[in-house]
């Protein structure tokens, strides 16, 4: 959310961000609701001075004045208590809409109202040509028997998967690889839990609009995350950080889930979009500062092109358009890999600068340099999320017998072998 003070002198300025980003909120409901409040507010002050001063004078006071000054002191409680329930009713519903304000993004972002109209910026890596039939995903899973994608609808429902043999072991493998990059390039690792709070999903800004994505264990009051990004946003809320403790840098490791709702009909053949997946998440916690926060976004959108890299994927970079990126965004990026069955790239990462917009929520603070105690800015990127990332992994690196190649990075926990399901060297 953004800074309420922020609102009241930029109006026009998120009036246009709520207009780019699609964002469900009344702007003038909002500033209404906050004026009425001061307003109040402003009333009640008066009412309490003038309680005060009429109490000091009632001891003072003449016998023939008292009655008065008592009936006064009698009517002006009965007009703070009218006022507890308007505050209290106006107070809920400006927290409310304040939850709901956009991040204003970016100057040079692209100006957009759906994915149709994200922005290519660079392509890496070679498409590949294939000398004989390629085979999409499924069909290398049903010629080695990897998953058991029918089977498993009985024990969970349908967008589930079971992978089975040489490929259940490149799914870990794949996860082990992003870990141990991540690490080298100083992330702490962590492992997190799938179950938080509502109030965790309300600070990474999924909560309210995003509900019917979640899933809820109602006996429970608990949730079942999309992401890591979701607790580790979390793990430091309502703290007064050091400066010297900035930036942390977590490399985040966790089941993930998400109802998929309104995606019926869309991507359900095989792996691309299923209700649990892996994940790992990078995520940022750096100074208030914007150079800062581009500095890191470039680097967690490097780390995972370098993952994809080491995975040997043709890829592409994105740039999100405002109206594809999310409320809170100020900039965002997607990497996409290439999928030769479907002769496109598909999304496999995405990286977000949300500059204070959750810590906000979170009250995630630091003390800068000169005492001050400022927000957090916060940043996100995945790693590696898996199964999906398997799908360009298999398509691009099979053979005409049928085998994947397994990328050279990857050999290594894979038991060094250089390929599955044939042969190996």
């Amino acid at each position: 959310m953004l800074d309420l003070k922020f609102v009241r002198e930029n109006p026009e300025v998120v009036r246009t961000a709520i207009k780019n980003k699609k964002v469900p909120l009344d702007l003038d409901q909002l500033l209404t609701t906050d004026q009425a409040l001061l307003e109040s507010k402003k009333k009640l002050q008066l009412l309490q001075e003038e309680k005060n001063a009429n109490a000091k004078k009632v001891p003072q006071a003449k016998p023939e004045e008292r009655p008065a000054l008592i009936d006064r002191g009698k009517t002006i409680g009965k007009e703070i208590a009218a006022l507890g329930p308007e505050i209290e009713a106006n107070e809920k519903k400006l927290s409310e809409l304040i939850a709901l304000t956009p991040q204003i993004p970016a100057a040079d972002v692209p100006i957009g109202l759906d994915e149709s109209q994200n922005v290519e910026r660079y392509t890496r890596g070679t498409i590949p040509q294939f000398s004989f039939p390629m085979k999409d995903h499924v069909a290398l899973m049903d010629q080695h028997d990897w998953a058991d994608l029918e089977r498993i609808t009985k024990v969970s429902g349908s967008r589930m998967y079971a992978l089975k043999r040489e490929l259940a072991q490149m799914e870990f493998a794949v996860i082990q690889l992003a870990l141990d990059h991540l690490v080298s390039k100083g992330s702490t690792l962590i492992s997190v839990p799938s179950l938080v709070r509502e109030s965790s999903l309300y600070g990474t800004g999924h909560f309210p609009t995003g509900r019917d994505q979640v899933y809820k264990l109602a006996d429970d009051e608990l949730y079942l995350s999309g992401t890591g990004e979701v607790p580790v946003n979390s793990l430091h809320s309502g703290e007064i950080l050091k400066k010297e403790e900035l930036p942390i840098r977590y490399a985040a490791y966790s089941p993930c889930f998400r109802r998929e709702a309104g995606s019926a009909g869309r991507d359900v053949r095989g792996l691309m979009r299923v209700h649990q997946f892996n994940k790992v998440e990078q995520f940022v916690f750096c100074e208030a500062n914007l150079e800062e926060s581009e500095k890191w976004h470039k680097e967690l959108l490097k780390t995972s092109e370098e993952i994809v890299a080491m995975l040997e994927l043709p890829y592409r970079v994105i740039e999100v358009c405002t109206g594809d990126m999310g409320a809170g965004k100020y900039r965002m990026h997607d990497l996409e890999s290439w999928v030769p069955s479907e002769s496109k790239y598909r999304e496999t990462h995405s990286c977000s600068s949300l500059l204070d917009w959750q810590s906000r929520r979170t009250s995630v603070r630091y003390r800068d340099a000169n005492d001050v105690v400022r927000h957090a800015y916060t940043l996100n990127n995945t790693a590696i999320a898996t199964p999906r990332v398997l799908i360009p992994i298999l398509e691009n690196h099979q053979q005409s017998d049928g085998s994947v190649r397994i990328p050279e990075a990857l050999r290594r926990y894979m038991g060094g072998k250089d390929r599955i399901g044939g042969r190996s060297s």
